[in-house]
């Protein structure tokens, strides 16, 4: 028997919900994710995105980001 309890909803996100949380586009989320940049789920026609996922691609991104921060 498979456990559905209320749990599912925490850990996966909406493209929508990725992209009001990160302040961008929804295009923007999904263009990540049709690039490869942003792993997620696709179940019909619909995208859902792993919270470890979305984690995943915040710290690259954001070790990117320090990689290229000049010192004075």
């Amino acid at each position: 028997m498979i456990n559905m309890n209320n749990n599912l909803k925490d850990e996966y996100y909406t493209i929508d919900e990725v992209a009001k949380t990160l302040k961008v586009a929804y295009l923007t989320v999904y263009r990540w994710i049709r690039s490869g940049k942003l792993k997620a789920l696709k179940a019909g026609k619909q995208y859902r995105i792993d919270k470890s996922y979305l984690n995943s691609f915040l710290n690259l991104y954001n070790s990117k980001n320090q990689q290229h921060v000049t010192k004075p």
